[in-house]
């Protein structure tokens, strides 16, 4: 019963991959000894994952940028997010 619960209904995907991915994903699948679908979803969770940390990480710049009366300090926040949004 308890195996059940923790069973999640997998949803088919298709997708294609510019050959240059899916030759390294079967590298990846080759090398962990485990199937290509497999780490695909773990990348698509890794990234998943990353990009929420992002969000967070951005957020909590902006809390901070808010609360600073620092001027060099708010001028650094400023800097960090400008490169989390339009990259350096």
């Amino acid at each position: 019963m308890t195996r059940m619960a923790n069973f999640q209904k997998s949803v088919r995907q298709s997708v294609s991959l510019p050959t240059r991915v899916a030759k390294r994903v079967r590298v990846l699948a080759k090398t962990r000894k485990t199937s290509a679908n497999r780490v695909l979803v773990d990348l698509i969770e890794a990234g998943l994952q990353s990009r929420e940390a992002e969000k967070e990480r951005f957020f909590e710049l902006a809390t901070r940028l808010a609360e600073s009366v620092e001027s060099a300090e708010r001028k650094r926040l400023k800097e960090e997010l400008a490169r989390m949004t339009f990259g350096e």
